[in-house]
């Protein structure tokens, strides 16, 4: 689990993990970078399973591929500080891992349903999970919120470092896993819920970011293409089905994502 001056939302997101089903598992957390890495030190000493890996500041990338090194079991499971898992997450996903899958992924539920802004990105999120869903239990793309993968098959297919932002590095990583042939087995069971802090601002800048995550991955891995025009229409529709203002801060995310892949084209073409 990657985290970075998050000290409060750690700490209920380890109280989710202590309260597992399971038994047998540890927790790594790695600060990447806090301004204040003694407050996260000191949640992360609270914890009984949680250890903590120090990391330089490069990003979530990077955050994940030092985490899943230095864990000592065979399954790896990643979640983000903001989240917290439901108490069968860590056994049911390693019992879809046990029955042979390679990778799987759980649905990720907004955790703050009252709150316009959070069921607007979760719904941005999530219909590009549903979109990719094959119908045979696979999805194409899971975000990192909720993820697991045998020990050997993530450290050959670690996350591209390359990408500093927490945007875009899950899509790539996806990407890559579906070209060498392995699926995302889904795992209904394994539900965590995402507790996102944001406002309008905070809102905008995170979609931007989204715009300009994606403008990587399609101009490398995946190509460059767009969605077809259905996917638009059925993500809007699903943001008017959490409310009025949610589906118009769908429809604004449009705009912030379009901006970020303008940034990053402009900022491809000047490097």
């Amino acid at each position: 689990m990657p985290s970075r001056d998050r000290p409060d939302a750690l700490a209920a997101c380890l109280r989710a993990l202590e309260a597992q089903d399971a038994t047998s598992f540890e927790v790594v957390v790695v600060d990447d970078g806090s301004t204040d890495a003694d407050a996260v030190a000191r949640v992360v000493e609270g914890a009984d399973r949680a250890r903590l890996v120090r990391g330089e500041g490069r990003g979530p990338a990077a955050a994940r591929n030092l985490g899943a090194r230095a864990a000592r079991g065979p399954v790896v499971c990643l979640t983000d500080d903001d989240c917290r898992p439901g108490p069968g997450w860590v056994a049911a996903l390693a019992a879809a891992l046990a029955d042979g899958a390679d990778v799987v992924a759980g649905p990720t539920r907004n955790g703050r349903p009252g709150v316009a802004v959070a069921a607007a990105s979760q719904a941005v999120t999530n219909h590009l999970t549903d979109a990719s869903a094959d119908g045979r239990g696979h999805v194409g793309f899971a975000p990192t919120s909720n993820v697991a993968a045998r020990r050997e098959v993530l450290a050959a297919h670690p996350f591209d470092e390359d990408y500093p932002l927490a945007a875009g590095e899950d899509r790539e990583w996806c990407a890559r896993l579906a070209a060498d042939g392995i699926a995302l087995t889904w795992v209904p069971e394994a539900g965590v819920d995402h507790h996102q802090d944001l406002d309008l601002v905070r809102f905008w800048r995170q979609q931007q970011r989204y715009g300009r995550g994606a403008h990587r991955v399609h101009a490398g891995t995946e190509g460059r293409r767009l969605q077809p025009p259905s996917f638009y229409r059925d993500l809007v529709h699903r943001g008017f089905g959490e409310g009025g203002r949610a589906g118009a801060l769908v429809l604004l995310a449009q705009v912030a994502t379009a901006t970020g892949v303008a940034r990053e084209a402009w900022a491809a073409r000047r490097r």
